[in-house]
């Protein structure tokens, strides 16, 4: 493996991490109805801190190899869609415009882990934890805008 390219991998991971201090949580978040099976709060750092170093080390793995062109867009892909439901659901509070945007993310973290294990077994094993974090987050988030339906998106106002 590359470790410069790791290192690259890893800067996009930073990239869609830093949504999450953009946008954190807060009493907004607190204060809504979550479901009894929602995880403790010190698990998502834990789990997303993990995750991004697996699939950096995926990316690596796999960006050296013939035919990666599927893994490295579906890398791409998820990455986008990674970074983009952080300013939905917690910036915009938008629980209902955050689910499309989930189910994007789940089919493209899919699309990773299928096309990383056609290139690589351990680049493949790297996005399975992944895949069932992003399983586990989108029944959440489901689970969130069913139980807090009167719950309104933040209104942006021309400046």
């Amino acid at each position: 493996m590359d470790i410069m390219l790791f290192f690259l991998f890893l800067a996009a991971t930073f990239g869609a991490a830093a949504t999450g201090a953009m946008f954190p949580t807060g009493e907004w978040y607190k204060g809504l109805n979550k479901p009894s099976w929602v995880p403790p709060n010190w698990v998502f750092p834990v789990a997303w801190t993990s995750i991004y170093l697996l699939i950096a080390f995926a990316g690596a793995r796999v960006a050296v190899l013939d035919g990666n062109s599927y893994a490295m867009a579906f890398w791409a892909i998820q990455i986008a869609f990674n970074t983009l439901w952080t300013p939905v659901f917690f910036g915009l509070r938008h629980l209902k415009a955050s689910l499309p945007i989930m189910g994007c993310l789940w089919l493209a973290v899919l699309g990773a882990t299928v096309t990383h294990f056609q290139l690589d077994t351990w680049a493949g094993l790297a996005f399975v934890p992944y895949l069932v974090w992003v399983t586990v987050a989108a029944a959440l988030n489901h689970a969130v805008w069913r139980l807090n339906p009167d719950e309104k998106p933040l209104e942006i106002h021309n400046i």
